[in-house]
């Protein structure tokens, strides 16, 4: 093994050997003037975001458009219902989970938001969960109900028709992982593969 040079503030420090695990890493977080305005909304279980000069509407909010760089000092709130745009099956327990598993975790596009947040679904067997699945939040008794997105407990199913329209948000069209209008999709000449970034026109997301 080579030699290593520490730098001299170094120099006199044990070195380390060994790492017990598991590691645990305690910190706090100040929270911004945006995501200080969206957990006290979420104290009144109303989900708040804000709206660029874009006309994007990001959910949780950080106060500025990152395209544009610019302020957003709209807020917009966004309705408590929304839409599975992509999901993943936890089978493994992970130190720390207190949840039964197999579970599921979801990105979900509420409706009036541009962009997808994480969350639980649950009240519906993990085998069930589909893209393009409607589901609705469900929240923590009001006692219970802190300035976190953990004061919604999970999202569960609606039982409303699933949307045939599933996106990414930014795309113009679904993205092939759903189900399409008419039963037929249209191939990576017409739209952009989200996955590679290849393909499409102009007008539909892509690139002529």
């Amino acid at each position: 093994m080579p030699d290593i040079t520490l730098p001299e503030s170094l120099r006199d420090v044990e070195a380390v050997r060994s790492v017990r695990t598991p590691a645990q890493l305690d910190y706090q977080v100040v929270a911004g003037d945006a995501t200080t305005r969206f957990l006290r909304n979420i104290t009144k279980k109303r989900i708040v975001g804000q709206r660029a000069p874009g006309g994007r509407v990001y959910v949780p909010p950080r106060g500025a458009d990152p395209e544009l760089g610019q302020a957003t000092p709209i807020e917009v709130e966004v309705a408590q219902v929304g839409t599975v745009t992509s999901f993943c099956v936890v089978n493994l327990q992970f130190y720390g989970s207190g949840m039964e598993i197999p579970y599921t975790s979801a990105l979900i596009l509420l409706d009036g938001a541009d962009l997808s947040i994480m969350h639980l679904i649950q009240e519906i067997p993990a085998d069930q969960v589909r893209i393009g699945m409607r589901v609705e939040a469900v929240w923590r008794d009001d006692a219970d109900i802190e300035p976190t997105l953990e004061s919604i407990k999970w999202f569960r199913p609606t039982g409303e028709p699933d949307d045939v329209n599933v996106r990414i948000p930014g795309e113009k069209r679904g993205t092939g992982l759903g189900s399409w209008p008419g039963g037929v999709p249209p191939t990576e000449l017409v739209v952009r593969n989200p996955r590679t970034g290849l393909g499409g026109t102009a007008a539909d997301g892509g690139e002529d």
